[in-house]
């Protein structure tokens, strides 16, 4: 066996070494003694043998292409790439496992080195601009401590946050940027009662901080927009919760970042990502419409956006369309997490989205939006557990990109053909009467509705021609 392992090093020595006399760059080899997981910075290609992804069209068979995702193709007077703004989400991405809370880690990429030092973080820097490369997307999202390695100390913590960002930097230049940053404020135990909402101040205090270097390096980097999403952000009980003052601890933590977005000059947009449970039992920000309450109460409505996740929306009961709808009737939408869920499991499975019904009334809300910018569709999604090879990383995010191109698509044919927004309008042609713009402007008194309905009798009440809708939407797809 001795023997064995000796040849087995001899033999994986030569092909190194042939390697580095080689006309191309270095690769990086399958097994964890080669060029990439020593303790230097490894500067060579992640993925070899994957070139980068280009359109071929509906009828390719290439699995490694776009069959519906055209970026630089008009839609409604604006480019594919435009409408869409895509980021890859660093953490699914580079730091997916695989594990579950019944099963061990299964994703062993090449370049990991099985630690969670500073010189590994570099590594997984450098994959994730060659990733972004290949697959043609100009936007990535983080949070701290998924980019660089948690110190001993603050200050530890973020010196080496330091040091990564500025890697980051030199890679993305000037054509790559964050679709937005954010903080981890729910993995430590620290944050086990939450972060912004614990019921220790010196928690309240290094959540602060944590989301003050956040927000600096989000801005640094040229981050479009940083997000809030509050895992921990709830209770489990309310027998030993102060649900109120949580509440208002919450409201001022997001009043000090707005002051000190404005003071460091971020122009990005700040959003709060809603979620009902999961970690927690409930979670304040449960949907759009209890987030955006919360922002009216405390005044904040002006300050802050939605982010809203698909999967959420569904764990709260919801349809990813009745979010986007509520966020846009709201002026909140801002940006989407663009994933799914398994209607036969209970918890956020964060899958790609491959549903194309579900993609074009996704599409549909966005385009009556006109648009997500400064915010996109960031890839909050990750590999199933069985998923375990580096090209799957590809396909997962060509076919996420071709779903919700082919949404962009079915969307434009809807808004196109004008069908269903002539069914809508004639659903409705009663109030686009003299009395029924009256009473939209605020001016139906009761009185004046009862003498009317005493008028009138018994009203008519035509059918909602649901299956038409239904039809309809269907032949768009």
């Amino acid at each position: 066996m001795k023997g064995g392992r000796i040849l087995l090093l001899l033999v994986c020595s030569s092909v190194i070494t042939l390697g580095v006399f080689a006309a191309g760059p270095p690769t990086c080899p399958a097994d964890l003694g080669g060029k990439c997981s020593d303790s230097g910075e490894w500067e060579g290609e992640f993925f070899p043998g994957i070139p980068k992804i280009k359109f071929e069209g509906p009828s390719s068979k290439n699995p490694l292409a776009f069959k519906w995702y055209n970026a630089e193709e008009e839609i409604l007077g604006k480019k594919m790439k435009d409408w869409m703004r895509f980021s890859i989400a660093f953490w699914h991405t580079f730091r997916g496992t695989g594990g579950d809370p019944f099963g061990a880690p299964t994703k062993y990429w090449p370049w990991e080195d099985g630690t969670n030092s500073l010189a590994m973080a570099k590594r997984r820097m450098r994959a994730n601009f060659e990733f972004l490369e290949k697959i043609g997307v100009d936007r990535w999202c983080f949070h701290d401590r998924d980019i660089a390695p948690d110190g001993e100390t603050l200050e530890e913590s973020n010196k080496n946050l330091d040091e990564v960002v500025t890697l980051a930097k030199e890679l993305q230049g000037t054509k790559i940027r964050p679709l937005w940053g954010t903080a981890q404020l729910f993995m430590h135990p620290r944050y086990m009662h939450g972060g912004a909402t614990s019921s220790e101040l010196g928690v309240y205090a290094y959540a602060a901080a944590q989301v003050k270097k956040a927000m600096e390096v989000t801005h640094d980097l040229g981050g479009e927009n940083y997000v809030f999403w509050g895992g921990r952000e709830g209770y489990q009980s309310l027998l030993n919760t102060d649900m109120e003052r949580e509440l208002d601890h919450l409201a001022r933590f997001c009043e000090a970042a707005v002051a000190y977005k404005k003071k460091i000059g971020f122009n990005g947009t700040l959003l709060i990502e809603p979620k009902p449970q999961e970690p927690t039992k409930h979670q304040y920000d449960w949907d759009a419409a209890t987030t955006a309450n919360f922002l009216r109460k405390y005044g904040l409505i002006g300050e802050f956006k939605l982010n809203i996740e698909c999967n959420h929306a569904t764990l709260s009961g919801h349809s990813c369309h009745h979010e986007l709808e509520t966020a846009r009737i709201n002026g909140l939408l801002g940006n989407i997490d663009a994933n799914t869920g398994d209607p036969q499991i209970g918890w956020d499975t964060d899958q790609f989205m491959t549903d194309i019904s579900e993609a074009t009334m996704v599409m549909l809300s966005v385009i009556r939006n006109g648009g997500l910018a400064p915010g996109g569709f960031n890839f909050d999604a990750k590999l199933r557990r069985e998923s375990t090879e580096v090209e799957d990383i590809f396909l997962a995010h060509i076919s996420g990109m071709d779903t919700l191109a082919r949404g962009l698509r079915s969307a434009a044919k809807l808004i196109q053909d004008g069908s269903l927004a002539e069914l809508v309008r004639k659903r409705y042609q009663s109030f686009d009467t003299e009395i029924g713009a009256q009473v939209e402007a605020g001016k139906g008194d009761f009185e004046t509705l009862e003498k009317l309905a005493m008028k009138w009798g018994e009203p008519k009440v035509p059918s909602a021609k649901q299956e038409l809708a239904e039809m309809i939407f269907q032949s768009a797809l």
